[in-house]
Parts: C-alpha cells; sequence; structure tokens
C-alpha cells in the first residue's frame, strides 16, 4: 500500500441518510433470491455524516466523535489491531482494513439522531471508507465501496446486513435498487425531489430502534421456513413494484396505498416492529391529512415516515410533535458521496 504524500491535506467526506418506501429487509441476502423480482426503494435525506482525517505527526491514531463526545487514541497502527473491542468500532474496524502507514485524526459527525432509522450508521461507513480510502491511496469504486460497507457491517453487529442503506449515502436521490440472482443493480427513479418534500414528513420517536435484532429475528424465521413471514415477504415484494410503477406513474393515490399494505404486513412479521407511541403518532397524522404511514429501518424505535395530503405538511407536523414526535427538517439529497 503506497504512502501517502506528506504534504496530504485534510481530507472530508461526507454522505446523506435515508428514508426507505418499500422492500425493506428483503435486500439481506438470500432473501431475496426466494422473492424473484424482489426490489427496495428509498431516498436520500439531507440529513448528513462525515468524516474528517487530519495527518498527525508519527504513528498515533486518534479517534473522535464529534456528536457522541467520543474519544479514543492508539499509539500505533499495532496497537489498534491488537484492540478487541473499539469505543468507536466503524472506525476501528475499517482502520484495521485499510491500515494506514502514519498517524492520523479521524473525527466522525452525525446530523442523525441516535438509532433513527435512517441509516446513519451506514452512511457514516461510507463516508469514513471514502475517506481512508483517499488516505491511503486507494482507488474504489463506488460499488466496491458499497462491498466493504456491508461486510465490516455486518462484522460489526454480528447479525446479516442489506445492501440498500448505502446507495442514498452513495448516489443521493431516489433509488430503485433491484436485486437479482445475477447481482445487485441500482438505479435512479425519475422523481423531482420537489414532490417527495412536499408529501413526506420525518418524525423521532426518541426511542432508538436495534435493527440488528429485528431484523435477525424477521430473517431466521423466513429461513427457517415460516409460511406466514414467507408469504408476507412475497406481498412485501410484489409492493415494493408496484410502488415502483406509481413512482413512475406520479400516482401518489396509488403510492398511499401501498405505503399503508406495506406497513400493515411489516408490523406483522415479529412482535416489537410497532410500539404504542408509533401507532400513536400514525393516528394523530392521520387525523390532520397524514394518508399513510411507516417505521424506517427495521421498527421498535428510531422514525417513522409520513406521506401527507398536499397542503397539509404544516398541520400534520403539529399534531405529529402535540402527540410526542420530533419533527426531523429534510429535503432530498441531490448529491450521494462527497470526498473533499
Amino acid at each position: 500500500m503506497s504512502q501517502p504524500p506528506e504534504a496530504l491535506p485534510l481530507i472530508t467526506a461526507q454522505a446523506p441518510c435515508r428514508a426507505d418506501l418499500a422492500g425493506g429487509t428483503l435486500d439481506l441476502w438470500p432473501l431475496y433470491l426466494f422473492h424473484p423480482g424482489a426490489m427496495t426503494l428509498n431516498f436520500a435525506v439531507t440529513i448528513h455524516t462525515t468524516c474528517r482525517i487530519t495527518p498527525l505527526k508519527g504513528k498515533q491514531i486518534h479517534f473522535r466523535s464529534v456528536d457522541t463526545g467520543r474519544e479514543e487514541s492508539f499509539p500505533s497502527l499495532d496497537a489498534l489491531q491488537q484492540t478487541k473491542r473499539y469505543r468507536h468500532p466503524i472506525a476501528g474496524c475499517l482502520v484495521k482494513f485499510f491500515a494506514p502507514e502514519r498517524g492520523f485524526l479521524l473525527e466522525t459527525d452525525s446530523e442523525s439522531p441516535a438509532g433513527a432509522g435512517i441509516s446513519g450508521s451506514s452512511a457514516l461507513m461510507i463516508a469514513t471508507i471514502a475517506a481512508l480510502a483517499r488516505f491511503t491511496g486507494r482507488d474504489l469504486s463506488l460499488e466496491a465501496m458499497r462491498v466493504v460497507a456491508q461486510n465490516v457491517e455486518a462484522r460489526i453487529i454480528q447479525v446479516p446486513t442489506g445492501c440498500q442503506d448505502y446507495y442514498p449515502a452513495l448516489y443521493g436521490g431516489v433509488n430503485a435498487i433491484h436485486l437479482d440472482a445475477d447481482g445487485i443493480r441500482r438505479a435512479a427513479v425519475p422523481v423531482a425531489p420537489e414532490e417527495i418534500e412536499l408529501r413526506f414528513l420525518l418524525a423521532y420517536t426518541g426511542k432508538p430502534r436495534q435493527s440488528g435484532i429485528n431484523n435477525w429475528e424477521v430473517f431466521k424465521a423466513h429461513i427457517n421456513g415460516d409460511k406466514r413471514v414467507f408469504r408476507n415477504f412475497e406481498r412485501i415484494a410484489t409492493i415494493a413494484r408496484e410502488m415502483h410503477q406509481a413512482l413512475l406513474r406520479h400516482d401518489w393515490e396509488d403510492i398511499a396505498r401501498l405505503l399503508r399494505d406495506e406497513w400493515k404486513l411489516r408490523r406483522s412479521n415479529a412482535p416489537g416492529i410497532t410500539t404504542p407511541l408509533i401507532d400513536k403518532l400514525i393516528a394523530a397524522a392521520s387525523k390532520k391529512g397524514g394518508r399513510a404511514a411507516k417505521v424506517c429501518g427495521a421498527g421498535g424505535g428510531g422514525c417513522v415516515i409520513f406521506l401527507v395530503e398536499e397542503g397539509s405538511r404544516e398541520a400534520v407536523a403539529q399534531a405529529v410533535a402535540a402527540a410526542g414526535g420530533r419533527i426531523l427538517p429534510f429535503g432530498v439529497a441531490r448529491q450521494g458521496l462527497q470526498v473533499i
């Protein structure tokens, strides 16, 4: 691995989080292989994660998390590699992978609340991989970054991880991730960002979700032959395909119906996917113009995304806030990963 130039400037990499619309959990290998034509739909949001690297003299490696206030230092790469547990698991595991030959300060920051279900950790994986690749002179394609991120994250959480969360971080925009036997393919969905911004609302429940646990329980049920879970996912795969077509037609009435159907199926996959607060927020929204809603990510907490009638976004936001949700302002991130 080549030594970076001595006068290497500060490196900053930034990647957006995402909100998922349909087909989640099917992006875990090999679940999608049992549902031909499976796909996942999501869009990138202007809630960003950032990784900054500053070269240091000597071999010391220092991690600093701006949003959590955690810090961690190692006298050398050898010391880091011998460490079993890290206060910053993403940084620690990725530095092991890239093995930089000089000292540096690695700072991370996330605008996403902890455990929000909008892929803050996956976006941070992408930002950190991009920064470390630049720092160590590695030329990685976007798809290669996705593979590294997915595999390293599986090591960290010790359960299977899906692929969908990395594509909004890499590309931005509205995404259709096609999950086929011959590979994974991402395609942009031609929907104007302004249409998404006009119709969707994002709220944080204040309780972090545990996606690895929820997804793992559903994964096991599927692999173990639970016929009810299989049928649910067969329908969820169909809903995702139908929603893709509805997005292409800009048929928001059909999109609302499909979002409601997807949430009804998803919440029945395993206990704990919904909570009393989530149900309360959705009920409050429906009284003020909320057409449909679902949990972002695996559920059990985190964020809820709402599809609202035109002109009712502010009324729904007020109702959700009054019911105990924290509104997260967002736009559609037009760009994905950026490295400076």
